[in-house]
This record gives C-alpha cells, sequence and structure tokens, in this order.
C-alpha cells in the first residue's frame, strides 16, 4: 500500500493523527470513501425532516428540521471520526424517526418534547453502558458465526433498501412485496448504474462506487429522467435545475429556534414512560452494536477473538451523537449502515468519518445541490456492496444446525423485517434455545443467555 506521505518523508500530522500509512490508506482514499458514504446517505437531509415534521409542529418544521439533521449529522460523524477514529458516518436513523413520528407522539399522544428526552436518557445509557465495557462485552459473548451472519444480514439489509429506492422491489398487497416496473424510469437508470458500476469494480477503476454514482446521476439530469423528488404532491420529477443566482447551488440555513434544547428530561422519566425510553435504548442498541459490529467485520479491524480495538470509545461516540441529537430536536442519531460504501472505496480511518461529518455542515449551505444526486443513483451502490458483505457467510459451519439456523434467521430476518436489531436479536435467541435443547448449553455464554433472556422479555411485554 501506499502512504499519503511522499517515500521516505516522515508521516504528515494528519497521517499520525489518523494512522493512515498504519492502516495502509491515503488522505484521497479517504476523502473518496468519505464523499461516497456521504452521497450514499444524504437522502437523510430530505427524508428525516419529511418524517419527523409529522409529528413536530413549528412553524417552518421542514427547514428547521432540515438544519437539525444536517448539525446532528455532522457531530455523530465527527466524533466518530475525531474520537473514536472509525470510518463510521452517524446521523438521524431511518425507522427510529418513524418510531418516534408515528408510534410514540402521534400514536401514544406523547408531546414531543418528552420524547426527545426520551431519546436523550436511552443515551446516556448508551454512554454509560460503554464506558463500563458492558456493550464490548456483549459484542464479545456474540458467537463467532453470528458476527459473520450479522455482517452478512447487513449487506442483505442494504441490497434491500437499494432495491427499494430504486422501485425495482415494490410493495404488494397479496404477497407485501412485488417486482416493480423495470420500464420505470428509476428501476432501469438504476440496473444501468449497477451494471456500469459493477464493470468499473472488475477493472479496479480507483473510486469505482464514487464513479458509478456520479455518472448515474449525469444520466438522469442530462436525459431528463422523472427520478427527482420534489414534483407535485410527492410525484417524482426531472431535475428542475438550479435556480437562482450563483447557479442556485447555495440555500440559507433556516436555525432550528424552535427545536434546540426543548428536550423534557423530567417528562420521560415518568413512570408511564419508562417503556417507551427502553423501546428507543433497545432498538438503538442492537441496532448500532449490529451495524458497528458487521462494519468492523468488513472493514478488518475485529482480531482472532471477535474484539474491536477502542471499543469503549467506539460505542461511547454511539450514546453522545444520540445525547446531541435529541439536545438538537432530532430523533435518535446513530451509526449508519451506508458507511459500508466507504468501507468498499477503501476508507479506513476516522478521516472518512470526518468527511462526512465537514460535508453535512456544508451541506446546510449546499443543500439544492444535494438534490442533484437521485435516490436511483446511489441505489446500485447499496446493491454493490451488500453483496460484497455476503463474503462472510462461509465462515459459518453450515453443517452444523446449532450454529446455521440461528445465522439464516440472523440474515433473513434483517431485509424481512425491515430491521438490523430485529436480525441480532432473533438470531441470539434462537442460538441460546437451540444450544440448550440440543445438550449443547455449555458452549453459550453466561453473559449471552441473560441477553437472549432480556430479548424474550421484551418481545413478549415491550412490543409495539
Amino acid at each position: 500500500m501506499t502512504s499519503s506521505s511522499p517515500q521516505g518523508a516522515p508521516p504528515s500530522g494528519l497521517d499520525r493523527f489518523f494512522g493512515l500509512t498504519t492502516s495502509g490508506s491515503t488522505v484521497p482514499r479517504e476523502l473518496r470513501a468519505g464523499l461516497t458514504t456521504f452521497l450514499t446517505m444524504s437522502y437523510i437531509l430530505f427524508v428525516n425532516p419529511q418524517v419527523l415534521s409529522a409529528a413536530i409542529p413549528v412553524p417552518g418544521a421542514f427547514a428547521q428540521l432540515l438544519t437539525t439533521t444536517a448539525i446532528a449529522a455532522a457531530f455523530g460523524s465527527l466524533v466518530m471520526g475525531l474520537i473514536a477514529k472509525y470510518p463510521y458516518a452517524q446521523a438521524p436513523g431511518m425507522g427510529l424517526n418513524a418510531f418516534f413520528a408515528f408510534t410514540v407522539v402521534l400514536g401514544m399522544k406523547v408531546p414531543w418534547q418528552t420524547a426527545l428526552g426520551a431519546v436523550f436518557i436511552s443515551g446516556v445509557l448508551f454512554v454509560l453502558l460503554s464506558l463500563l465495557g458492558a456493550r464490548q462485552a456483549i459484542v464479545q459473548a456474540i458467537p463467532r458465526g453470528l458476527k459473520f451472519a450479522i455482517t452478512a444480514g447487513i449487506g442483505t439489509f442494504l441490497a434491500f433498501l437499494g432495491l427499494k429506492s430504486a422501485g425495482i422491489v415494490v410493495t404488494n398487497p397479496a404477497t407485501f412485496v412485488g417486482l416493480g416496473s423495470l420500464t420505470a424510469p428509476g428501476a432501469w437508470l438504476a440496473l444501468l448504474g449497477l451494471v456500469v458500476t459493477a464493470g468499473l469494480m472488475v477493472r479496479r477503476v480507483t473510486g469505482a462506487i464514487l464513479w458509478g454514482i456520479l455518472l448515474t446521476s449525469a444520466a438522469a439530469i442530462v436525459l431528463r429522467l422523472p427520478v427527482f423528488a420534489g414534483g407535485a404532491e410527492g410525484a417524482l420529477q426531472a431535475f428542475p435545475g438550479f435556480q437562482g443566482s450563483l447557479l442556485g447551488i447555495f440555500g440559507a440555513p433556516v436555525w432550528p429556534v424552535d427545536l434546540v434544547g426543548q428536550l423534557d428530561i423530567g417528562g420521560a422519566l415518568g413512570l408511564g414512560l419508562l417503556n417507551v425510553v427502553f423501546t428507543f435504548f433497545f432498538v438503538d442498541f442492537f441496532d448500532a452494536t449490529g451495524t458497528l459490529t458487521g462494519l468492523s467485520q468488513k472493514a478488518g479491524f475485529l482480531d482472532e477473538h471477535g474484539n474491536m480495538p477502542r471499543a469503549r470509545r467506539l460505542f461511547a461516540m454511539d450514546g453522545l451523537a444520540a445525547m446531541f441529537g435529541a439536545f438538537m430536536g432530532t430523533s435518535t442519531t446513530t451509526a449508519y449502515v451506508e458507511s459500508a460504501s466507504g468501507i468498499g472505496e477503501g476508507g479506513r480511518t476516522g478521516l472518512t468519518a470526518v468527511t462526512v461529518g465537514v460535508l453535512f455542515l456544508f451541506a446546510m449551505l449546499l443543500w439544492p445541490l444535494a438534490a442533484a444526486i437521485p435516490a436511483a443513483a446511489t441505489a446500485p451502490a447499496l446493491i454493490l456492496v451488500g453483496a460484497l458483505m455476503m463474503e462472510g457467510i462461509k465462515q459459518i459451519d453450515w453443517d452444523d444446525l446449532t450454529e446455521s439456523l440461528p445465522a439464516f434467521l440472523t440474515i433473513i430476518m434483517m431485509p424481512l423485517t425491515f430491521s438490523i436489531a430485529n436480525g441480532v436479536s432473533l438470531g441470539v435467541i434462537s442460538y441460546c434455545l437451540i444450544k440448550l435443547i440440543g445438550g449443547r448449553g455449555r458452549e453459550v455464554s453466561p453473559l449471552l443467555y441473560g441477553l437472549g433472556l432480556l430479548l424474550l422479555a421484551r418481545y413478549l411485554w415491550l412490543q409495539h
């Protein structure tokens, strides 16, 4: 591998801080990886405000929530890169925002300020458990086969997200899911991008995933394909162009004056809301833990015992991001599975995450430019990275049913339930039960048994 410094020259301060040479990476590679990750997750700038504005009735909710989303994502990614020094980006989590808006606020009639307080408390619990070593102890207790299954499951989940955003997989009232119209502009554009990007990867073109995103976006703009959000009544439209001065790519951010510091921690501590706090805590705990474990497996950070370096800092930064996001006025901020696209581009240090964080800060001013990247252009990246993450399944002992069935459930339940946390949970529960009933209970860590019981109790009594 080449280093970021000229041959024979001492490493730069940037190299020493992030360990670029030690990781076999370079500054251009890390910057490219960060840009790729940002492009694959920049949709959250628009989707998160759409989801949360339904439950947070403040003036100009969408504009304020867009700024809050960008700041929360920037903070989470920057602390992950600068303190934990991992290439993982963070932002308000999909699924968690829907639970916040539709289940807690609109369904349970909990004030949105109180719901933010519950998110903040769950973040405090994340940090405490991380600093005490509980989260890394749980990761170490998860058997090797399940860790590979978590990585593969995240791959299937990523691919499902990509296929869904491209309109290739759609809802079907009779069969739940079905094949979308392959002649629809978004579907065939995504398939074209998939083939082109795969071809570039086969040819070992540097930055193949990023080039694939940019080329596919350019094709959508030049061909005037209706694949961009913003049409009437939510319909897709052709790229409307950049309006206004300076090419229209600059837009003044709206400071979230009605959101910052509005969380109600006291109300969230009420006895009746402990269930909500626990659910926020549970879902993000296992979603983030599964995501971070799977990404670390893919990036080669886990040692032969399944341990990851700087684990306490890594997990603590996840909790700190959730706390900060709640203070800013958004639902749980967490590690993003789309970070796998940057890892696929060679990102191996915190400089990748720092790049993402800086781009989210710029996005507050350049957010019209982000609208030039349609979902159909990032879908191929998600599908390809998902395919690459399936590599580890060959390490699973498929001849041993006590290993293979829990691994299979872990993999298949992530896309089918649209939740990484559910896949990890059902894998752990089934692993414990099958080993115990099969007379091989001693092969399971006592900590894993305790975890399995907690997960089972959660599904029996606290499932919404």
